[in-house]
């Protein structure tokens, strides 16, 4: 595919701006975007601190930035795989990097249960903790597996598309990129289509990824005006975990699987997703950020279209690593906070259903407090107990979600990295010469 000067930090402008309104305008697209918006979150912190609960008059403007990233996902999932399905030109190519990609998430994920159970069990965050006061809340009860499986299958695509169920989108697109492949000739023109389409749909986002900053600025205000830092403290030990595990798997999992597996160096792996990080911790949705993270793979690891459209979207799907994650802490949380003894085979029944269950969270924020239930009932807690557990910590939850939202996003772009890369299809010059900085 022709490269095409990226929107995200070259946007279309004068030819020559003057005056004091120029000199804004080149120093605002001047300034790489994660940096804006590390900025706005500073900002945002500050000015939602002091005008205290006021701050949710500007509620809006954040959820309208959610709402335009959020609008883009179903036709963006739709496009891009089928586009990039239709790209690769043989089946089995298709099978090969499906495989290599599922089993990377399965890997990933497996990592981050352990590391959850291991930070949940040294720190003991539920030793002593006093749910009394908890306004019990109800938890959904989990879909059993047959049924999420036959759900993969959409009766009415449209109507997939409509709802966004992301697997079921997934499914078909995949299929219709593999009716181009078999078409041959007589597919060209809709793969054509689909991969122009492609196109619009990538320079869509960058455009609407310019209000970013005005967007987490308002979030995060209102996260501080309405909660205040004190949601930090309330559960802190718990936050202390939620930070370490999400350092630990951010940093030395997913740098281990692009240095060690990519074989690529570190430093433009993190400069070349920063975008799309502060995009994750803001909106607390591995869903909202993928348009954003299929664009800085592209424009700023490199990576081809045929990969990154195939490997993202599953993954901000089923790539849930920080969920994982924070899903075996509560574990722990509750555990201890009940006095319950577990023992090794414990252990291990809870790391492998809370892999399974993860891997099944809608990406969404606090989704992964509506199946706690199913991890729980391993180690004997109730659904009364875990109600309270629930209860507790829903209100504290938000900034606990915008910090293991980061490692759902690196770890979809790790694996992205890494698969491109065993298939030869990433421009490792361009990986290496990112200037996001």
């Amino acid at each position: 595919m022709e490269s095409t000067p990226p929107i995200l930090h070259q946007p279309a402008r004068p030819a020559d701006p003057t005056g004091s309104r120029g000199v804004l305008y080149r120093y605002w697209f001047g300034v790489s975007l994660w940096k804006r918006i590390l900025a706005a979150m500073v900002l945002g912190a500050v000015v939602g601190l002091l005008w205290g609960e006021g701050v949710a008059s500007i509620r809006w403007i954040g959820d309208l930035f959610v709402r335009l990233i959020r609008m883009l996902v179903a036709p963006l999932v739709f496009v891009i795989i089928a586009a990039g399905v239709a790209a690769l030109g043989d089946t089995r190519r298709l099978g090969s990097i499906g495989a290599k990609t599922v089993a990377m998430y399965v890997l990933t994920t497996a990592i981050a249960v352990c590391i959850g159970l291991t930070v949940a069990t040294l720190l003991q965050p539920g030793a002593g903790a006093n749910l009394a006061g908890a306004a019990p809340q109800a938890v959904g009860t989990p879909k059993p597996p047959g049924e999420i499986f036959m759900g993969i299958v959409p009766t009415n695509p449209i109507a997939a598309l409509a709802a966004g169920d992301t697997l079921a989108i997934i499914f078909f697109a995949v299929l219709v990129g593999v009716g181009v492949m078999v078409a041959g000739e007589k597919g060209r023109a809709v793969g054509e289509v689909l991969a122009s389409g492609s196109e619009v749909m990538l320079r869509i986002v960058g455009i609407i990824l310019e209000t970013a900053p005005f967007g987490v600025f308002a979030l995060v205000a209102v996260v501080m005006g309405t909660q205040g830092p004190e949601t930090f403290i309330n559960v802190f030990k718990l936050g202390v975990c939620v930070v370490i595990g999400s350092a630990i798997q951010t940093l030395i999992t997913h740098g281990a699987v692009v240095r060690g597996l990519a074989w690529l160096p570190l430093l433009p792996f993190y400069r070349g997703v920063a975008d799309a990080i502060m995009v994750g911790f803001s909106t607390s949705s591995s869903s909202a950020t993928l348009p954003v993270a299929i664009k800085v793979a592209e424009e700023n690891l490199g990576i081809k279209p045929s990969i990154s459209s195939t490997v993202l979207p599953l993954g901000a799907t089923i790539g849930m690593d920080g969920t994982a994650m924070y899903v075996a802490m509560l574990t722990m949380f509750s555990a201890q906070a009940f006095g319950v003894d577990l023992s090794l085979a414990d252990y291990g029944l809870v790391a492998i259903t809370t892999t399974l269950v993860a891997m099944g969270v809608a990406p969404v924020p606090s989704g992964s407090l509506f199946v706690l239930a199913a991890v729980l009932n391993v180690i004997g807690v109730t659904p009364e107990q875990t109600a309270l557990v629930v209860g507790f910590i829903l209100p504290f939850d938000r900034p606990l979600d915008m910090i293991r939202t980061v490692p759902n996003v690196t770890s979809d772009l790790s694996i992205a990295t890494a698969v491109a890369r065993w298939e030869g299809e990433i421009d490792v010059e361009a990986y290496k010469s990112s200037k996001d900085i």
